[in-house]
């Protein structure tokens, strides 16, 4: 089988095992928002290209490709949900060269009735649900890192951070850039915000602290966006972390998940940390419940 995760700014395909075993893959920058006039079968076509005539006949997409701004948009599936949930609501697309599928993504609301929704996560955290046991909580760290629970083999429900965005934001289009520099990641500087991030003030004082302990000498370019870094990241685990002791399995790139597994720990809880491998395991469990026909 083959599996695709395709997202906004970028394209990851995996020839997998049933067993969610890697055989090959392809990486690239051929997102959904990087395709001119919505080129999305061509593209499909072009990247796997040589697994279609390998004799690879399956093929499941997962990410914003199935949302509204994507090739078909596949209703979300409201929580809890299984793989096999997942895998019952996939969503057929033509395609002339293999039976492809979609999966659906996942909606939820807040402990206040506020939606949530979630694309392409779902199927990273099915990809880890064996460390889990009966249950347990992911965190998936990003542009809108998602915190998710799940019991039985479901996840029932999850909450969305515009963390990595409000960095990105406040970094590159406010007062704040003039103050920072980026560099070599600052491990002080990080403690130390996250640190902040459980004093009193609020979010908003904390963020305006950074430019302000550079006027003053007390924080230096180079660590500014480390130190705003920590504030961010220790406000959102703060308000996600159930409670201390806590075993949070923080799935994402090295860079992001060290990060993560930083604050968590400094925050009470324990961290277990999970490659970016688990969108294929993900991919090969829900298309092993799948009806291909």
């Amino acid at each position: 089988m083959i599996g695709v995760d395709w997202g906004t700014t970028s394209f990851r395909a995996f020839r997998i095992t049933a067993n969610g075993t890697i055989r090959d893959r392809r990486d690239g920058s051929r997102g959904i928002q990087n395709l001119p006039d919505g080129r999305y079968s061509d593209t499909l076509r072009e990247e796997i290209g040589p697994w279609l005539a390998a004799g690879e006949d399956r093929v499941l997409l997962s990410g914003m490709i199935g949302s509204r701004q994507g090739w078909k948009e596949a209703p979300y599936l409201p929580c809890p949900a299984s793989a096999a949930d997942l895998a019952a609501a996939l969503v057929d697309v033509p395609f002339t060269w293999a039976r492809v599928k979609l999966v659906p993504g996942l909606s939820a609301t807040d402990d206040s009735g506020v939606p949530e929704v979630m694309r392409g996560e779902e199927t990273q955290v099915i990809g880890v649900l064996a460390a889990f046991g009966g249950g347990g909580i992911a965190c998936l760290p990003g542009t809108h890192s998602k915190w998710a629970r799940v019991e039985a083999g479901r996840i029932v429900r999850f909450t969305t951070h515009m963390t990595g965005e409000a960095y990105a934001a406040l970094g590159g289009h406010t007062i704040l850039a003039r103050m920072m520099r980026e560099g070599a990641p600052d491990p002080a500087a990080f403690d130390s915000g996250v640190t902040r991030s459980g004093e009193p003030g609020g979010l908003l004082h904390h963020v305006f602290g950074v430019r302000a302990l550079g006027l003053a000498g007390k924080l230096d370019a180079a660590a500014s966006a480390s130190y705003l870094s920590g504030i961010l990241i220790g406000h959102e685990v703060r308000a996600a972390l159930p409670a201390p002791g806590t075993v949070v399995h923080v799935i994402g790139t090295p860079e992001l998940t060290a990060l993560y597994a930083r604050a968590i720990a400094a925050c009470g809880g324990y961290a277990e940390r999970h490659d970016g491998e688990a969108a294929a395991r993900g991919l090969a469990l829900i298309g092993g419940h799948a009806s291909w026909g």
